[in-house]
């Protein structure tokens, strides 16, 4: 694809949603002027008409606009109905959502009777069976053709009683057809709902929202992306359901689905959310909702300067090019810096809540797997013997020079006198129109006080990559007066949108909140990122009327017995759905295969069938130690 076709939103710089077509789910619109709606799944038994009916108020009451059930047979789809007329008889006429997967009988009773459907282009009409197939253009058409028969008879209902779709692609479910033709890619991704769109299209059918979903959120962000440039250039404005699939629960699934929801709304995309968490579904609509209020005063900030092209591919991963200096820019993983030029004497405790910690009985240091890499201590002194890993930057008038792994900070514009490793602190708006060199050595600190900061650090970028500069830059940022829970969704979205770009070399980020919890958020928007990884990354589905054990209780049994295994991802899914393809990068499986059973995986590789649930985190452990992955603690 020409750089000249890489546009996807109106504006780079600056907060602008893009408009799209109002679409009617029952009485609450979304796309237009609507605001971004909120919405979120249950997880009880679809034929539990009362305990699905108290589950959905309980999501009604805590935000939730839509509210999705799975429908996964004809006889959950006709209890849907029961379900609506429960609920309105309580008081509530909520919109709901059928979600359907393999079922067309099931979509097409369920149309008749609520709101919206929500199809999966991956297995609405195909199987998965991880096949490639070798099509020829005539074989690829009347594949297409078969797909045609099996949809058209669903739109043309959908038309008939005036009931929305959603048709959502999942990176875990692409058809063994698209994988065949497009790969494992975002415009995988793409294709495959724009066959089944193209089909609504041609049948004069637009009550339509869209929705590339993945557990990456690099992919995810990187679909949307492509998607929303598709429809520009065909003439489309669909609204976008946002969501990053199988985020997992607790700090880990708040920070993923900021990363990727985040990058998104960053850019004015998206028109109903929701996040995904292994957790009580009324828990996730207060975090979606908070996502999506930031944006509700952007378009008063200040305006910055637009760019008019932008200089890196948005539809896929590749960091920007750097030079490598000490550990920090090149093929080095992205570096932290805290500052602790506050503290009146230094002392080694006060490392301890940035993963150092010292034995006075040994004289040692431990360091743990999220230790920052440089403090800052401005024109202060550090007087005992620092950890092997750690540097320190010193203001260029107090450097002491003679000591080891210290490093001097200098202001854009000094004169630079070391050909040492030095850092150069420069503020966006100093930075900005300049055409200048920075010394070899240097490493560029560069600063954003603007409220809309993503975009203003992306705009230097662009120039950087523009003026072929290759000199590594740290992006610095401040928050103050945040609840802790905003700050993790503000800051995950900020960083996180940028490291998905791949445009740091690393972060420093000021915050008054305790620096344990600062640190947590900073390396969990790097796992979450996947630019550094320091735990065990956990691909857990958000479960649903289709799951087949306990999702969260699973979730965090295994969790207890191998968060010790850094790097290691291990997928843990309700059901077959998405299970095998959603965690395709995940090095283990976990997935319920049947009432009581689960069946593991290695890779995408089927190793045991059918274990009992009581005795499958067991054989998970053995299956890990067998393949060497397993370290004892």
């Amino acid at each position: 694809m020409s750089d000249n076709n890489w546009k996807y939103c109106n504006d780079y710089t600056n907060y602008s949603r893009f408009v799209s077509r109002e679409v009617n789910i029952g009485d609450v619109a979304v796309g237009g002027n609507n605001p971004i709606r909120i919405q979120s799944m249950t997880t009880t038994d679809t034929m539990d008409t009362i305990g699905t009916v108290e589950q959905t108020i309980r999501m009604v009451e805590s935000g939730c606009e839509y509210v999705r059930i799975t429908a996964p047979s004809i006889k959950e789809a006709k209890n849907l109905g029961v379900i609506k007329k429960e609920l309105v008889a309580r008081g509530y006429n909520v919109p709901l959502i059928a979600d359907i997967h393999y079922t067309p009988n099931a979509a097409e009773v369920a149309a008749r009777l609520i709101e919206k459907v929500r199809v999966n282009p991956g297995n609405y009409a195909d199987k998965k069976r991880f096949q490639q197939i070798d099509y020829s253009e005539s074989d690829y058409n009347a594949e297409l053709d078969r797909i045609r028969g099996k949809f058209t008879p669903l739109v043309n209902i959908c038309k008939e009683n005036g009931t929305a779709m959603r048709i959502g692609t999942n990176h875990g479910s692409l058809s063994d057809r698209i994988l065949s033709r497009y790969g494992d890619t975002p415009l995988g991704m793409v294709e495959s709902a724009m066959e089944f769109l193209r089909i609504c299209e041609d049948l004069n059918y637009h009550n339509l929202i869209l929705s590339m979903k993945a557990s990456n959120p690099k992919v995810m962000v990187n679909a949307y992306r492509l998607l929303v440039n598709q429809m520009m250039e065909a003439g489309m404005n669909y609204p976008l359901h946002l969501g990053v699939t199988e985020a997992g629960d607790g700090e880990d699934g708040r920070i993923k689905s900021a990363a990727g929801i985040g990058a998104l709304l960053e850019d004015g995309l998206g028109d109903t959310i929701r996040v995904s968490l292994t957790e009580d579904p009324e828990l996730e609509a207060p975090i979606a909702k908070a996502l999506a209020d930031r944006y509700s005063l952007r378009s008063t900030v200040e305006k910055l300067p637009q760019i008019e092209k932008i200089t890196i591919n948005p539809f896929e991963y590749k960091r920007r090019k750097t030079t490598s200096i000490a550990n920090i820019g090149g093929a080095e993983v992205p570096r932290v810096i805290v500052d602790l030029s506050h503290v009146d004497e230094i002392k080694p405790s006060h490392l301890y809540p940035f993963g150092y910690v010292y034995n006075v009985q040994d004289d040692k240091w431990t360091i743990q797997d999220v230790a920052v890499d440089y403090v800052y201590i401005g024109e202060q002194s550090i007087n005992f013997n620092i950890p092997g890993t750690l540097g320190v930057i010193q203001n260029r008038s107090e450097w002491e020079e003679s000591k080891d792994r210290h490093f001097p900070i200098y202001e854009l514009g000094d004169y630079i006198d070391t050909d040492k490793l030095c850092f150069i602190e420069g503020k966006t708006e100093e930075v900005i129109g300049e055409e200048f060199e920075l010394p070899v050595n240097a490493v560029l600190i560069l600063t954003t006080t603007h409220e809309h900061g993503m975009a203003d650090h992306r705009r230097v970028f662009h120039q950087l990559i523009d003026q072929g500069n290759i000199n590594p830059v740290i992006v610095r940022r401040g928050y103050e007066g945040l609840t802790h829970e905003d700050f993790q969704l503000y800051a995950s979205t900020d960083f996180g949108a940028l490291l998905i770009d791949g445009l740091s070399d690393g972060v420093w980020v000021v915050s008054d909140l305790p620096a344990q919890k600062v640190m947590a958020t900073t390396f969990g928007f790097f796992q979450a990122t996947r630019t550094r990884i320091s735990k065990t990354e956990y691909i857990s589905c958000p479960s649903c009327g289709r799951t087949l054990f306990d999702l969260q209780e699973t979730t965090q049994l295994i969790r207890s017995r191998t968060s010790h295994l850094k790097g290691l991802k291990i997928g843990i899914m309700g059901c077959i759905v998405n299970g095998p393809g959603e965690m395709a990068d995940a090095d283990y499986g976990y997935v319920g295969s049947g009432v009581g059973k689960i069946t593991l995986y290695k890779g995408q590789e089927v190793v045991k069938r059918a274990l009992p649930s009581e005795q499958a985190v067991d054989e998970l452990i053995n299956l890990i130690k067998e393949h060497g992955d397993w370290v004892e603690v």
